[in-house]
């Protein structure tokens, strides 16, 4: 069970913006990466500009010095995406999982507590 705390404790804020990076939300939608990915590029009018983004090699190290559980993004040659609050809600609406609803209303909870 998703619960806020644990949505809370994946927020950073980049680029001003207060994002969830696509590892993390791997994690806490219990999907493979690649089913991520899939859903930004199989549904690209559902992720605008400010919705997701790809971070740069600065921010990359930025949030590997943050999580240590993320040391594996550091050298890999694909770059991290960032959600932000609205790209989350639009990958709610394609991901299914068993954990997708659950997860959902604490990433919604947890950014209203923001």
């Amino acid at each position: 069970m998703t619960n806020i705390v644990e949505v809370e404790n994946k927020i950073i804020t980049l680029r001003n913006q207060q994002v969830i990076l696509a590892n993390h939300v791997t994690e806490l939608y219990g999907v493979e990466t690649r089913e991520v990915n899939q859903a930004i590029k199989n549904n690209p009018e559902k992720f605008p500009e400010g919705y997701v983004f790809e971070l740069v090699q600065s921010e990359r190290d930025e949030v590997v010095k943050i999580f240590d559980n993320l040391g594996n993004i550091r050298y890999s040659p694909s770059k991290p995406k960032a959600f932000t609050e609205k790209g989350l809600y639009m990958l709610a609406t394609i991901l299914k999982s068993p954990q997708a609803v659950e997860t959902t209303i604490a990433i919604v909870e947890a950014y209203a507590k923001q």
